[in-house]
């Protein structure tokens, strides 16, 4: 991302609609499976390839021994200023051993201009990935949504579900979930995109709109997280996660 990008994200990123429920739909997702690990009664070991500004990897922390990783120094220190542990690195060569960890999340990393090459990421990963450890990945969907907000975050490609399975299999992992995530207001945002690209808007999504409006974004958010936790898939979305196991 650009530099004033990460100040934006760590303002935000607990508050604000779209990181709110897209992680209450990467819990949904991630959660009941983690519990199964949990269970086996040892402390589990949890990396955030790509922690970004921490506050996920905070919430990895609470769950067991968390670490995380980022190729930005301003990520860095951001991490540090949420008190949490990160190490400078590349999703291309991380610096942990092999079988290190029982997780690993990646939450809007491999998209990015800065990961050269997504199949060596997602292979890189699954290397520090013990066997019958779960790894769960996020992007963007769909290039008909590409707009100005993905310039501003450097993004090199949008996704769509079979792309990401298909990464996840040639890695060597199974899938246990794919799914279209951000569907509910798919038509919101594919609208919004088009009248961008009309009137040649630039600029972050990250920001402030009306109260009722983020209300009724961050509830379609939480219903969306709501139904993927009873088993539901989605056909469509602005973004795509899978979850996977290492055999």
């Amino acid at each position: 991302m650009k530099p004033a990008e990460y100040r934006r994200v760590f303002e935000a990123e607990e508050v604000h609609w779209w990181y709110t429920g897209q992680r209450a739909i990467a819990v949904a997702v991630l959660e009941p499976a983690l519990a199964a690990l949990a269970s086996r009664g040892r402390t589990l070991r949890l990396l955030d390839a790509g922690c970004g500004t921490g506050f996920n990897l905070a919430w990895l922390a609470a769950r067991g021994r968390a670490a995380g990783v980022d190729i930005a120094p301003e990520a860095l220190l951001y991490c540090r200023r949420r008190g949490v542990a990160a190490v400078c690195g590349s999703l291309l060569a991380l610096p942990f051993p092999d079988r290190s960890f029982d997780v690993v999340t990646s939450f809007d990393v491999i998209y990015h201009e800065w990961v050269k090459n997504d199949r060596a990421a997602i292979g890189e990963m699954a290397r520090v990935l013990r066997p019958g450890g779960l790894m769960i990945v996020r992007v963007p969907a769909l290039r008909i949504l590409w707009g100005a907000h993905d310039r501003e975050v450097l993004s090199r490609h949008r996704y769509t579900r079979s792309e990401l399975a298909s990464l996840l299999e040639d890695g060597g992992l199974e899938v246990q979930k794919a799914t279209y995530c951000n569907s509910l207001l798919f038509p919101v945002l594919l609208t919004r995109r088009t009248l961008d690209r009309w009137l040649g808007r630039e600029g972050s999504d990250v920001g402030s709109m009306p109260a009722p409006l983020e209300w009724a974004f961050s509830r379609a958010l939480l219903a969306e997280a709501a139904l993927i936790r009873r088993g539901l898939s989605f056909p469509i979305g602005a973004s795509v996660v899978a979850l996977a196991r290492k055999p």
